[in-house]
């Protein structure tokens, strides 16, 4: 499948779920723009054009929005100079605030009517105008593309607190608006924390050996196929192949295990973790993003784009609720003929807390996921994982160690045990799979010499067809080979036992057979009760092994199985139980399993670090072969649904019961200010303990 094109622009000055919209929609408008997701935590729009987009086209779209982009070499300056005139400006509106509390509050105990009155009603309001300038211009930006925000509805009231009169509360509600603010992008920032958190374990610099020396050059200068030396102590920069050298290497930046592994001439090594106890020669295969912890890094920043339906409930309700209030507003001043209970009605429906009610919970799991070595690809799956009820298993490789070796060797008709052996490992010699590397061991193992196959086919979930020094064998199951397996007991008493059988054919008789074991993953039986233990109904085991050897391995675990599987039947079994309502979670190894991995609701690739097909198929990949992972990552989709409920009901309840009071002339203005500003406090406190998961 082809990769689909996209452009990144960054975008600066975005602080919640609501300006993530506000840009998106302007973005949309620009010619040549199919389709575009702007990511609140990676701080950027992932475009997917049409043809040419005008890139300065976007850049005035977003700052006719109220926002920024950043040229890539000023970014960092940019976003120095933006936080540092948030902070003078945030600064400056405490402070004015402050004084203006103290006053409101005195002037209700009576002590500062005179100092209020002396104070000139169009200084007053020149006061609010200018500390209320960042709130009060986005507003008239989002009116003039005919939008409204959620800080639309405090503008009208405080214009109205002006209108009336009242300027201290004006500013006091001003004051109160800014505070959100703050608070809002506290939130956004400590959200996307764990994102920023990975991106700064990315190594900068790499020693490249050049012209026989060793050059430290920055890392996007690497290219793939040069030699790059590690020294004890330094980050891997790249991903890449051992020519040389030992060391014990820390993988927790890629796997999240702490564990340390052995790195010798030929292992596999990834960028960003960490070389020690030994140096190494590293010769680079992947670099930059294209590395697998570069891959992590964007698909994590990507996850927000992948938006949980009830996120999608949460943004239509926001749309909904922002008329209902100026209703319910204009309600209230006609009913009562209040305009500072009218004022506070507008005052206190603050929807921002709505809208961050499911982004910041989502982005928080990802984000802690993305350190313990779960790479989840966004809400939606979090969202499906917490009510999946069929867990469909896949065999090798998943839940056994991949490793399969051959215990039995039967050769019939005339051949030896050393020639069967060397028919069948010439015929695999170029097949990926994890029995064809246990044929090709057992003949190294025994020192014999393979031959060059000729007209090689591989038959997924059947076996592979060869000429093989001018003779025709075929190595597979007893489905592939049909009646030339016959019915011999002793395959089936070996299958009894768990093995797994390959039948060998030559020339069109049955030249003998071979049995191999594999090693089941010692903590799958205990993740499993887990996973039980979490509500899943239904486990299955799905193979391509046959009758006995599946009911072997589901009789050892438990679960129950089905046998004899192609690829395209795994995908059937997963529709099937997707008929039937049901929510189905696919444990797979992300190669062969990659298309039931994609089609389920949930695909979950175990070991998929350094995989590329595994990291693009599963939605959610698991970047170490340890199944404690499996229920360790159901656990979390629950804990965080519970999470996005409980802030949607606090939201709600909240709201509505502002909205009575102040109606009801019981919350003045000033009140109703400090009240909005409390959701989002206690969003941020629910949704970090998602920052905390054990």
């Amino acid at each position: 499948m082809a990769a689909i094109r996209t452009i990144e622009v960054p975008i600066a000055g975005m602080d919640c779920a609501e300006c993530a919209g506000h840009v998106q929609r302007a973005i949309a408008q620009v010619p040549g723009v199919q389709a575009v997701d702007v990511l609140l935590a990676a701080e950027k729009a992932v475009i997917q054009p049409v043809g040419r987009v005008d890139l300065e086209a976007v850049r005035r779209a977003v700052e006719g929005a109220g926002y920024q982009v950043p040229a890539p070499a000023s970014a960092p300056r940019a976003a120095a100079q933006a936080d540092f005139t948030r902070r003078v400006g945030l600064t400056l509106a405490l402070v004015f605030g402050a004084v203006l509390f103290v006053v409101v509050v005195g002037e209700w105990l009576g002590l500062f009517a005179a100092l209020t009155e002396r104070v000139p009603l169009p200084l007053g309001v020149a006061l609010v105008l200018v500390s209320g300038y960042p709130v009060l211009k986005n507003v008239v930006l989002a009116a003039l593309r005919r939008q409204v925000t959620a800080h639309t509805l405090m503008t009208v009231g405080v214009l109205a607190a002006l209108v009336v009169g009242e300027w201290a509360t004006a500013g006091v509600v001003v004051f109160f608006m800014r505070v959100g603010d703050y608070i809002e992008s506290f939130t956004a920032a400590r959200a996307r924390r764990a994102v920023k958190d990975l991106t700064a374990m990315a190594p900068q610099t790499a020693r490249v050996e050049r012209d026989g020396a060793e050059v430290e050059v920055p890392v996007g200068q690497v290219a793939a196929g040069e030699v790059v030396v590690v020294r004890p102590g330094e980050q891997i920069p790249v991903d890449g192949e051992v020519v040389a050298g030992q060391a014990t290497v820390d993988q927790a930046a890629i796997t999240g295990e702490s564990m340390p592994v052995e790195a010798g001439p030929g292992a596999r090594v990834y960028a960003a973790t960490l070389a020690r106890l030994g140096s190494l020669r590293v010769r680079a295969t992947h670099v930059g993003r294209d590395t697998t912890f570069g891959r992590v890094i964007r698909l994590v920043e990507e996850a927000e784009a992948h938006r949980a339906p009830v996120q999608r409930f949460a943004d239509r309700f926001t749309a909904y609720y922002l008329p209902v209030v100026a209703g319910l507003a204009a309600l209230t001043y006609l009913l009562r003929r209040d305009p500072l209970a009218t004022t506070a009605v507008l005052v206190v429906a603050c929807s921002c807390a709505i809208a961050l009610a499911t982004p910041i919970a989502m982005l928080a799991s990802i984000g802690a996921g993305a350190r313990r070595g779960l790479l989840i690809k966004g809400g939606r799956y979090l969202e499906a994982l917490a009510r999946a009820d069929v867990l469909l298993l896949d065999k090798t490789g998943t839940l056994t160690l991949g490793r399969p070796r051959l215990t039995d060797i039967v050769a019939l008709n005339g051949l030896s045990e050393s020639e069967l052996l060397t028919l069948a490992a010439s015929a695999e010699r170029y097949s990926e799979h994890p029995l064809a590397e246990a044929v090709r061991a057992a003949a190294a193992a025994r020192g014999l010499g393979l031959s060059e196959p000729r007209d090689f086919e591989a038959a997924p979930g059947w076996g592979v067809r060869a000429r093989v020094d001018g003779r025709s064998v075929e190595v597979g199951s007893r489905r592939m080979l049909g009646d030339l397996a016959g019915a011999d007991g002793q395959p089936a008493a070996l299958e009894a036992q768990g093995k797994t059988v390959l039948y060998v054919a030559c020339d069109g008789r049955l030249a003998g057979w071979l049995a191999a074991a594999d090693t089941l993953r010692p903590e799958v039986p205990a993740a499993l009760e887990a996973v039980r233990a979490l509500g899943v109904r239904e486990i299955v085991l799905l193979t391509g092994d046959n009758e006995r050897v599946a009911a072997a391995l589901a009789g050892r675990l438990g679960v129950q199985y089905r046998a004899g599987l192609l690829p395209e039947d795994k995908i059937a079994v997963v529709r099937a139980y997707q008929a039937q309502g049901r929510v189905v979670v696919m444990v797979g190894d992300g190669v062969n399993d990659a298309p039931a991995l994609a089609q389920a609701d949930v695909g979950l690739a175990m070991g998929a670090a350094g995989a590329d097909v595994a990291l693009e198929a599963a939605h959610i990949a698991l970047l170490r072969d340890d199944w404690r992972l499996v229920p360790e990552v159901l656990a979390i989709a629950r804990r965080t649904m519970r999470v996005v409920r409980m802030n949607l009901v606090f939201t709600a309840v909240y709201n509505v019961a502002g909205l009575a009071l102040a109606a009801f002339g019981l919350l003045p203005p000033v009140l109703a200010a400090a009240a909005q500003s409390l959701p989002d406090i206690g969003l941020l406190a629910n949704s970090s303990r998602l920052l905390r998961q054990r």
